[in-house]
């Protein structure tokens, strides 16, 4: 995937010696934020639907989700350059914009800590900003590895183990898995991800619920609002007989925030880790 999308940008993007594009389109809510982070957001012109960090970026035109693109809508903002995860689509919306000629690069969007570097050096390299990605992504670096430091302190017997629940509407709990970025951040925040039997989101059953045990629920927030509020999360049976269900233990983090593998992740980790192991609930603000 990795190297599908470093080949796929080198394909696409402006031809090498022209100048650099003044007019960008960013889709998805990382590459926005690492736009802003290079002191380039005079160059973003639109942006989709997940970028709502920083709050600014809010005032720019929305294209439209990040999966479910609209060509119409991005070509309507008339840009120079589509910056894009590489996982953006849907696939018949880039082909339109590729016929078009619009100039897109696909940005590599690995959900580890070396993914998120690598995502930081893409956007500057299409950018035309080497020097001040190179700085950038050796700052997060740093923060990255206080991160890992302090997750590897953590003793195993005292590792806090996380359900992740993606949605709880009706009732049905649908979970993060392993390999999830779910999974990976817990992980990074020197916790256990609760259900690790199969991959991805998934919807899991009372039994695998109580089975897993978890210490802590974590859940996301969006816009600041929560999915499910305490109450209604706790008075689910198969939650009321886990650890964390008999200690209220719930943390809720903004869902790009925690998420998002972008300049963040690290303190976001950091916050994970502080509402794990100094307290056992906690509501962060971030987006």
């Amino acid at each position: 995937m990795r190297l599908l999308s470093i080949l796929v940008a080198a394909t696409l993007a402006a031809p090498a010696g022209a100048d650099p594009a003044e007019r960008i389109v960013s889709i998805g809510g990382s590459i926005t934020e690492i736009v802003y982070e290079l002191d380039q957001q005079h160059r973003l012109i639109a942006r989709d639907t997940t970028s709502t960090f920083p709050e600014v970026a809010l005032d720019l035109p929305d294209v439209g989700y990040v999966r479910a693109l609209s060509p119409e809508g991005v070509l309507s903002v008339n840009p120079e350059l589509v910056l894009a995860e590489v996982d953006a689509g849907p696939p018949e919306a880039l082909a339109v914009l590729k016929e078009a000629g619009m100039p897109l690069v696909l940005i590599p969007d690995d959900p580890t800590a070396a993914g998120i570097l690598e995502k930081i050096r893409a956007v500057g390299a299409a950018l035309d900003v080497d020097a001040q990605a190179g700085a950038l992504a050796d700052n997060v670096a740093a923060q990255l590895d206080r991160t890992t430091a302090r997750a590897n302190a953590v003793a195993e017997g005292e590792r806090k183990r996380v359900l992740f629940i993606l949605s709880g509407e009706g009732g049905r709990i649908l979970a993060a898995g392993r390999n999830t970025e779910a999974a990976t951040v817990i992980g990074m925040a020197g916790a256990i991800n609760a259900l690790d039997g199969f991959e991805g989101y998934k919807p899991v059953s009372d039994e695998a619920i109580v089975q897993a045990a978890p210490d802590v629920i974590l859940m996301m927030t969006r816009g600041g609002a929560v999915m499910v509020d305490n109450d209604a999360l706790f008075a689910l049976p198969a939650i009321a007989a886990t650890p964390a269900g008999e200690n209220r233990a719930v943390i809720r983090m903004g869902g790009q925030y925690l998420l998002g593998f972008g300049p963040r992740t690290a303190q976001a980790v950091q916050d994970l880790a502080d509402a794990l192991y100094k307290e056992q609930a906690h509501d962060s603000g971030g987006l």
